[in-house]
């Protein structure tokens, strides 16, 4: 299956892929991990080779199936983990980190994030994501679930203006990030990966959603991703666990959305007009 996946540049100039996989709950029943591998592994045959996971997932069990999945493909793939705040000192990240790579069977991570902000001061996390990258355990670093004031903290720290991204809750029903947060990393060139793009389906029954998806042949799910997949430096991330699945998100690739669609979202999903909170799931 051939198509052409979108780009997003990061902030050292290296070039990664916007559209990939996430693992969220996989490695939550055993009894599912041959199938959830196997998702990933046709994902990544299908040219799906940016894969989001952490050290949470599944208590690391979802690390493993990337592993099983992985097998043989390792240099084709950007791997993405995180670091739960508990375990974010400067030490604890590099033994966290490690774990992960066992886990993982590989040598290096592509992008490492903090999960969360937690009780550690960040200073203290970013020294270990300093030694991880200088010992070529990582290769980038991040955070997730950062609002703005996180993200211009982070970046004050010595070091922190090299975050390559921040993971958010972000779809057509969480635009709260666009009245602040998504300008200010775009302006320095930092990535969007938008996890939950579909709101864990429950945006799907929406009317809007329904009619443009109609119009154009495609599904509600395929227009929730194309709509952010055509944002610029927008990494978006959904989770398949069967291939009939896999294949509806690979079909937001073949949707272009026209002014009217983006109106009609903007009718229905309005975007913010003053500052809020960041969400969380």
């Amino acid at each position: 299956m051939t198509r052409q996946f979108p780009r997003v540049t990061l902030p050292d100039g290296e070039s990664v892929p916007a559209f990939g996989q996430g693992t969220w709950h996989m490695g939550e029943n055993r009894n599912d991990a041959d199938e959830e591998a196997a998702s990933l592994k046709l994902g990544i045959e299908w040219g799906m080779t940016l894969i989001d996971t952490a050290e949470m997932y599944g208590s690391g069990r979802a690390e493993e199936i990337v592993a099983r999945a992985a097998v043989g493909r390792r240099d084709e793939l950007f791997i993405v983990s995180k670091v739960l705040p508990h375990n974010a000192s400067a030490k604890g990240t590099v033994e966290a980190c490690e774990r992960s790579l066992k886990r993982l069977k590989t040598d290096r991570i592509d992008l490492y994030l903090l999960h969360w902000r937690g009780s550690v001061p960040l200073p203290e996390t970013l020294a270990g994501f300093d030694r991880l990258q200088r010992d070529g355990k990582i290769r980038h670093h991040g955070v997730s679930n950062f609002g703005s004031d996180d993200m211009q903290e982070w970046v004050a720290l010595a070091g922190g203006g090299a975050v390559a991204a921040n993971q958010i809750l972000y779809n057509l029903t969480r635009r709260g990030p666009e009245w602040d947060l998504i300008p200010w990393c775009r302006e320095r060139q930092i990535a969007i990966m938008a996890y939950s793009p579909i709101e864990q389906g429950r945006m799907l029954g929406h009317k809007a959603l329904a009619a443009i998806a109609d119009r154009h042949g495609a599904t509600p799910s395929q227009v929730a991703l194309a709509w952010l997949l055509r944002q610029e430096g927008m990494m978006v991330i959904p989770k398949a666990r069967r291939a009939a699945h896999l294949r509806e998100n690979m079909g937001a690739l073949d949707l272009d959305l026209d002014a009217a669609d983006l109106a009609a979202l903007d009718r229905a999903f309005p975007p913010p007009k003053t500052r809020s909170t960041l969400g969380m799931l």
